[in-house]
Parts: structure tokens; C-alpha cells; sequence
């Protein structure tokens, strides 16, 4: 596989990439970069999440070794699932058996637990997360706690939570990475990361960020330019907010429901989760078609085979968003398909997921 095809598959589909030139660059003078991303154990499974799953396998099919690292430990700095680490851990083994049936091949990537990183790494952790708060200040730890899902003002804050940044800076510089990759709530971090390299005698990572997806209930009547950043994660599709986000687990009745009744402004594609769900998980499927089924009066029966294709019918008006819904309702039903199989026939995932939709009811 050539430097361009490399490059496509580790940028199509992301937000931004800190910077282009240095994966290129990367992609030249190295056959085999290191990759990784850092998951908080948390709760289930949910559509954004396999944005970030699809571009897992992009990185390995553009030859990346690539690390999960459970956060399993940061999680616990974080209160998560009631802030009993046995609770995070099988979240974590929860979270790889729906990897797993997404397509993420364990032969093909290391998972790896933070808790067991940190015992081998030892006292190297300790010193480095040291060095990381040294060359920071307390303002630019708590502007990165996006990373954590929470505000700077939050009132309940743990210290526990203002140790998660420095943490995430020793596993990326501890992990010698090559490439750190995340969501768009992790570009705080990463960009912290890349201005204390330098100082800390580091590998400055590339930063590759994917988009967060948009909640079902959409930005409503809110004014797009006065949006923040810090709003944008607001509307994030969240397992917090049920009705606002599609687990994988969802019977299809469910995905019917919560996709009818979701924001979807004709013509608009701006934080319109409908058109966002078609761009960054249907169309990022290979040979993908969408299928819309109306009648004669609306237009016919149609096939949409691009992202591109589709938004040009949209934001013209040559298709309604009832139409739409109807069509990707049963696409993301497909979509999950491989998921809804492999939890029916593996019993130990199986009863993970039970276990953790328990503690996701009652944390």
C-alpha cells in the first residue's frame, strides 16, 4: 500500500489531523508507526463509540500497530460505574467483545489494561506524571478535562480528576507513540502533549481526531454560530441521555423509534445527527447504498451510493427527512446486525453486558 492510501484511510472521516505534513512525513520514513487510543471504561456501547472502532481498523489496514488501552484506572480517578475498578475492568472486557464483533480482530491490535501498564512502567509512571503537572498549570490541566466528559467549574470535582490529565500524558509518552488518536474531546490533551514533548525529551505524537457524533435530539432551535465548543459536547451523543443516542444493543423496534422521532431540519446538515450518522458510519462502510423506498407521488424509490450524493439531495430538497429516517433506521438496524449475532451466541459477552447494563441503571 502506497504513502497516499495510507493517508487517506488514517484521515478520511476526521475532524482534524495535528498536522497533515508530520503524517505524511510519518507515513514515508515508517512501514510499521505506533497507534494508539485510550478508552475510559464506562457504560454501553453506543453509536458514537464505533466511529472511533471504524477508524481503529483504518489505522491497522494502513499498517499501524495499534494499542487499546483500557483506562481502566482513570476511570476509577473518575467515579465511573460506582468507582469500583473490578466494576471499570469488565466493562473494559465488556467493550472488547463489541470491538470484537465489529470487526476489530484481536490478533490484529494489543489491549492492554493501564493498571498493568502502569505496574510494569513502575516508578518511570510516577516521575513522568510529575514532570507533565510540573510544566503545566492548574488552568491548563482543568482546560483539558473535556478528556473526562466534565467542565472546568464543576462544583463536585474530585482531586482524583485533576490527576487524569497528567496520566494521559504518561501513557502517550510512555507508549513512545508515534500517532495518539481520539475524539474530538481529547484535542486538549493531545495538543498539551505535543508542546511538552519537546521539554520532557519525547516523540511529539501526531494527533488524529474524529467527530463527536451529534445526540438525537440535535441542537434544536439554537443559533449554529453561537455554538461553543464546550456546547458541542453538550450535544454529544450520550449514554447519560438515553433518548439521546442509539445503543448497539437496541432491538430494531427501538432504532425505529428513537430515529423517527429524532431532530432532523429539512435542508439543514449542520448538527443534523441523521445526516451525521449516514456521513460518518453508513457511507464509511465499503460499497455502500443507502435504499429509500417513498411512493411514486414523493419521488420513487432511490438509491443513494455516496455521502456526497446524499447531502446534494438533501440540503436541495429533493428529499424529506421523514424519508431519510426511514431509510437510515433500517440501514443502522443492518449496520448492527454482526453485534446484535455475536451477543446472542457468546455466552460470556452475553452476560457481561448484562452485568454492565445493571450497574450502568443503578451507579
Amino acid at each position: 500500500m502506497d504513502v497516499e492510501e495510507r493517508m487517506y484511510l488514517v484521515t478520511r472521516n476526521t475532524a482534524e489531523v495535528l498536522t497533515e505534513e508530520e503524517l505524511r512525513n510519518l507515513l514515508e520514513t515508517n512501514e510499521r508507526p505506533k497507534g494508539y487510543i485510550g478508552y475510559e471504561p464506562s457504560g454501553i456501547v453506543h453509536l458514537g463509540w464505533l466511529i472511533t472502532i471504524n477508524k481503529i481498523r483504518d489505522f491497522v489496514k494502513a499498517g499501524f500497530d495499534f494499542t487499546i488501552l483500557w483506562a481502566d484506572l482513570h476511570a476509577y480517578a473518575n467515579e465511573k460505574l460506582g468507582g469500583k475498578l473490578e466494576n471499570i475492568q469488565a466493562c473494559a472486557k465488556y467493550m472488547e467483545h463489541v470491538f470484537t464483533a465489529f470487526g476489530v480482530r484481536r490478533e490484529k491490535v494489543r489491549y492492554l489494561f493501564a493498571t498493568d501498564f502502569i505496574n510494569e512502567m513502575g516508578a518511570t509512571y510516577v516521575e513522568t506524571m510529575i514532570r507533565v503537572a510540573k510544566l503545566s498549570t492548574l488552568a491548563r490541566i482543568k482546560r483539558t478535562l473535556t478528556i473526562l466528559g466534565r467542565k472546568e467549574e464543576e462544583a463536585a470535582m474530585k482531586f482524583s480528576m485533576l490527576i487524569y490529565p497528567p496520566m494521559q500524558a504518561a501513557d502517550v509518552f510512555l507508549l513512545d507513540v508515534d500517532v495518539a488518536y481520539g475524539g474530538t474531546d481529547q484535542r486538549n490533551i493531545h495538543v498539551l502533549c505535543r508542546e511538552l514533548a519537546p521539554k520532557l525529551g519525547r516523540k511529539k505524537p501526531v494527533a488524529v481526531h474524529t467527530p463527536l457524533l451529534t445526540g438525537l435530539k440535535g441542537a434544536r432551535r439554537m443559533d449554529s454560530a453561537k455554538i461553543t465548543d464546550e456546547r458541542l459536547l453538550d450535544l454529544k451523543m450520550s449514554k447519560s441521555i438515553p433518548e439521546s443516542c442509539i445503543f448497539v444493543h437496541d432491538p430494531p423496534d427501538v432504532i425505529r423509534k428513537k430515529i423517527m422521532d429524532a431532530y432532523c431540519p429539512a435542508r439543514e446538515t449542520q448538527l443534523n445527527p441523521i445526516m451525521e450518522i449516514n456521513k460518518y458510519l453508513l457511507f464509511a462502510q465499503e460499497d455502500f447504498t443507502l435504499k429509500i423506498e417513498r411512493p411514486a407521488k414523493y419521488g420513487g424509490d432511490v438509491e443513494v451510493h455516496s455521502y456526497k450524493e446524499l447531502e446534494e439531495m438533501y440540503t436541495s430538497g429533493q428529499l424529506h427527512p421523514y424519508d431519510l429516517k426511514k431509510a437510515t433506521a433500517e440501514a443502522v438496524i443492518e449496520l448492527l446486525k454482526p453485534i446484535r449475532e455475536y451477543f446472542e451466541r457468546n455466552r460470556e459477552a452475553a452476560e457481561l453486558y448484562n452485568l454492565i447494563s445493571r450497574l450502568q441503571v443503578t451507579r
